[in-house]
């Protein structure tokens, strides 16, 4: 079986004498048959927890186990692993089927047993009818697919996929994603991919780990991820686009921002109190356009704000607001507390420079801890009754 855990790896270097943590303390558990994305932002190590797992890279602490066997000082080629690559280095004066038994011929496998596994693997992977072709012959996705055979030929306990898509056009890479469901599918066998694209991780993966700093974030189902983020990290880098982040500090019946209140009871949160600080998270989609606020079930009030930019997605319109009056020019401070972005349908007549009305569905607002940024809670609690107009408007009835 081709369970992976990594029990306290640390990877640490020597960065011209500034010791530098690439990976703190990991400890990751990844069942048999499981596909496992990592990702997380540049510099993250997401890329060195996957060298490290395949024995490019040796962990300053902590071990590596694959299967039933410990193989932290191993080398590569013992380890039952096989590796796909951003860059699908291909032999360019082998052809297909060449390249893909290239191993094989290498560890002097018998003809038969070569010809057996390169035909299965070309057919896993739709490349039948190609083994004789040169690489500058074939597209890109068809040199990925030869570079997936390639691996797949090694019958390995666990893939590993290093943005194997990352030079793909975006037409072919949701095609090849398509494709490496598939492959996890027909093998039935544990897949560790990195990528930095979030939608590929939800799209492919059973569960995702985020990685930020060298530490690990969270590792829990795609939608998990994205519905319960752990904190303001995974909140903000799980969607797409952003979640919207506001300060604001608890009162007794309220949250207090700069230019709205949102009802809210502290005493449904253990340990939060009146005064402390804390930041709400409201996904673009939880915000709908002042019309629509009674066919919201627990809507918060009408909150006044100005759109300022709208971007025309096809199936959906992203609009730009500004909550503060004087910030539409581009020489003035702008923050997080006087923006949201909110996700409307392709047919809304909303106009840019349009003073609108919109209402937050409380039932997904998202309350972190500005000092720490943990998760307090992802649903707040209905209130009763939470109506009127708080901003803009409010501001200038008085």
């Amino acid at each position: 079986m081709a369970r992976v855990r990594l029990e306290h790896v640390t990877k640490r270097y020597d960065d011209q004498g500034e010791i530098v943590t690439a990976v703190d303390d990991m400890n990751l558990d990844i069942d048999h048959g499981e596909f496992i994305c990592f990702v997380g932002p540049s510099g993250c190590g997401k890329s060195t927890t996957m060298e490290t797992i395949a024995g490019l890279t040796i962990p300053t602490e902590g071990e590596v186990h694959i299967g039933d066997r410990e193989v932290t000082n191993l080398p590569p080629k013992d380890r039952g692993i096989a590796m796909v690559f951003q860059n699908i280095a291909l032999f360019p004066h082998m052809d297909v089927y060449d390249n893909i038994s290239f191993g094989l011929r290498l560890r002097d496998y018998p003809q038969d047993e070569i010809d057996r596994r390169v035909e299965r693997a070309a057919d896993i992977v739709q490349l039948e009818g190609m083994l004789d072709r040169m690489p500058d012959e074939m597209s890109g996705g068809q040199r990925q697919r030869v570079a997936i055979a390639r691996a797949i030929v090694r019958e390995p306990d666990v893939f590993l996929m290093d943005e194997p898509l990352a030079n793909l056009d975006a037409k072919l890479k949701v095609h090849m994603r398509t494709e490496l469901q598939r492959l996890h599918k027909e093998l039935d066998t544990t897949i560790i991919y990195v990528t930095h694209d979030q939608e590929e991780a939800m799209t492919l993966s059973d569960r995702i780990a985020v990685l930020n700093s060298g530490s690990l974030q969270q590792i829990d189902p795609p939608l998990t991820c994205y519905n319960e983020p752990d904190n303001l990290f995974v909140a903000g880098f799980i969607g797409s686009p952003s979640m919207n982040f506001i300060s604001g500090t608890v009162g007794e019946s309220a949250i207090e921002t700069p230019n709205f209140s949102l009802a809210f009871d502290p005493a449904t949160v253990e340990g939060l109190g009146v005064g402390d600080e804390v930041t709400i998270g409201i996904r673009p989609e939880d915000i709908y356009p002042g019309e629509f606020r009674n066919e919201i079930r627990d809507p918060s009030s009408l909150i006044s704000a100005r759109v300022d930019i709208l971007e025309p997605m096809g199936d959906e319109i992203f609009a730009y607001m500004l909550l503060a009056e004087g910030e539409t020019s581009m020489d003035q401070k702008q923050t997080t507390n006087n923006q949201l972005l909110m996700s409307i349908e392709p047919d809304s007549e909303i106009q840019e420079e349009e003073d609108i009305e919109v209402a937050i569905d409380r039932r997904n607002v998202h309350i972190f801890d500005s000092a720490t940024g943990d998760a307090l809670v992802h649903k707040l609690e209905p209130v009763g009754s939470d109506t009127g107009v708080t901003g803009r408007e409010a501001e200038s009835d008085d």
